[in-house]
Order: C-alpha cells, then sequence, then structure tokens
C-alpha cells in the first residue's frame, strides 16, 4: 500500500485525509495546528514532526494549502520540499491558487523528475466528507491515471482540464459562475420577500423554474430554508466569504493575463471585499445575502 504524506489539514484537507484512510491508505500528515493532525490519528495517521518529516519516504504527496504563497513557499527554494522529495514521489496539489503559480512549481517539479498534478477540488467541506469532491486536473494524462485511485478515495469526479496549470483555470471559472450564482439568488430572494413572498416558496419556485442553480438545490442563503445549508446555522462552516474573495481575485489575475472581459466577475469580486470589510470574512460565502437584507 502507497505511503501518503498528507500536508495541510483545515476544512478541507482533514476530512480528505480521514477518507484516505478508510481506503486503506497509509498516512503521515502534517498541519501547523497540532489538534488537526491529533483529530487524524486515531484514524490510523502518524503525525510528523515537520512537511519535510512527512514526505520522508512518501510515495505520494499531498497538499491542501490557503494560497500561492503558502503552496510557493512550501515547494520552492532551497528549503522547499522539492529539494526533499525523491524524484518518481508523485505530488497532487489540491489547493485553489493562481494558474501561473501552479504552472512555476510545475516546472520546478519537472526539473526534479518529480511527476505533477495541480488539482483543486469543489464540492465544499460536505462533498470532502462525504467523499464525493469533483477534482479538476492540470497535467499530463498518464500521470492522472497512476493517480485516478486516489482521487477516487476523496471524490466521485475526476476531469483532465489539460495541461500544467489548467485544472486552476477550470478552479477560478467555476468559482466565479458560483459567486455569481449566489449573488444573484439572494438578490432575487430578497427582492420576493420584500414584496411579501414566503422565501421557501419563491425557493421552490425558481428552483423549479429557468431560475434553478446550484444554490436553491443544496445551499439556499436565506435563513431557514434549507436545514442544513450554513445560512440556517448563522453562516457558519462551508466555504469562507475570504477563500471566495480570494478565488475571485484570482479569477481576475486571469482574465488579466488573458486579456478576456468579466464583468460579473469584477462586481462579485467587489461584493465579497465588501462582505470583508464588514467583518463576515470567516463566515459562509452565502452571507452575501445580508447585502440585501432590508
Amino acid at each position: 500500500m502507497k505511503q501518503i504524506a498528507f500536508i495541510g489539514l483545515g476544512h478541507m484537507g482533514a476530512p480528505m485525509a480521514a477518507n484516505l484512510l478508510k481506503a486503506g491508505y497509509l498516512l503521515r500528515v502534517f498541519d501547523l495546528v497540532q489538534s488537526a493532525m491529533d483529530g487524524l490519528v486515531p484514524l490510523g495517521a502518524n503525525a510528523a514532526r515537520s512537511a519535510h518529516d512527512a514526505v520522508d519516504g512518501a510515495d505520494v504527496v499531498i497538499t491542501m494549502l490557503p494560497a500561492s504563497v503558502h503552496v510557493e513557499g512550501l515547494y520552492l527554494g532551497d528549503e522547499g520540499l522539492l529539494k526533499h522529495i525523491a524524484p518518481g514521489t508523485l505530488v497532487l496539489e489540491c489547493s485553489t491558487i493562481a494558474p501561473n503559480s501552479a504552472r512555476k512549481v510545475h516546472h520546478a517539479a519537472a526539473e526534479r523528475n518529480i511527476p505533477m498534478l495541480d488539482a483543486p477540488v469543489s464540492g465544499g467541506t460536505g462533498g470532502a466528507i462525504a467523499g464525493t469532491l469533483t477534482f479538476m486536473v492540470g497535467g499530463d494524462a498518464t500521470v492522472l491515471e497512476k493517480a485516478r485511485p486516489i482521487f477516487s478515495a476523496m471524490g466521485r469526479n475526476i476531469f483532465h482540464a489539460g495541461g500544467d496549470g489548467a485544472g486552476q483555470v477550470a478552479k477560478v471559472c467555476n468559482n466565479q459562475l458560483l459567486a455569481i450564482l449566489m449573488i444573484g439568488t439572494a438578490e432575487s430572494l430578497a427582492l420576493g420577500v420584500a414584496n411579501g413572498l414566503d422565501p421557501v416558496v419563491l425557493s421552490e419556485i425558481m428552483r423549479r423554474s429557468s431560475g434553478g442553480n446550484w444554490a436553491l438545490e443544496v445551499y439556499n442563503p436565506w435563513p431557514g430554508v434549507m436545514e442544513n445549508a450554513p445560512a440556517s446555522r448563522g453562516y457558519n462552516g462551508g466555504f469562507m466569504t475570504s477563500l471566495m474573495a480570494k478565488d475571485l481575485g484570482l479569477a481576475q489575475e486571469a482574465a488579466q493575463v488573458s486579456g478576456s472581459s468579466t464583468p460579473l466577475g469584477g462586481l462579485a469580486l467587489s461584493l465579497y471585499r465588501l462582505l470583508l470589510k464588514q467583518g463576515y470574512g470567516e463566515k459562509d460565502f452565502s452571507v452575501v445575502q445580508k447585502l440585501f437584507d432590508h
């Protein structure tokens, strides 16, 4: 059985690692937060003393970190992991980062004969816990086939988006659309309620009509409409507003590089940055509903 080093055990990384343990993989885990590692030890994980310790002797390295700066800082430079990972070790970088950052790490890995895939995920903490994530993979297709069983232990849908960095491009496009759909849903629900409609009834009407979308299906932003949605838990849990703002910023960076016009993406970023200024950074991104409160 392959020895996997898993680095980054946040809201997404910890349940992903747990599913690998359930599938029978051997895991050495590391996170800067000791309690994050402690929670996986009863499931069979070994807690490493450092990231370097985690990758020692590993067949596969998986990282799930907050942003580009953390990924580049971990892998690159004289003390970076790529200097300590043995050639031939499979690297699966599952963070959501800038496509150019992913390509930079891909290039450095290739120079050391280390096969790497950028493989950001979609599906939220619920998908991470249930093992139903979607992986958007950039890199060599033959490397993906070697990694497919590992991805399958954590997710249900695995897409090869294209070459190095393509997984990150797919992810920022997806999250830009997700933010736009959530904002439109929140705005429409607020309009209906302000004009006397029941949000439960309106949600069902729109869900079954041409306005139907993922937010209405499983992630309604109006409190009390869906019992298990973050909106009904004080917008706690789920995908933090600060991370959505980060991803929308990455989408704007990609648009700048390609000269693309993304007016709705730009507006979505402005609204999510407004939420950050209002102190909602750690709340679920469906908290955008509060911008339309009357």
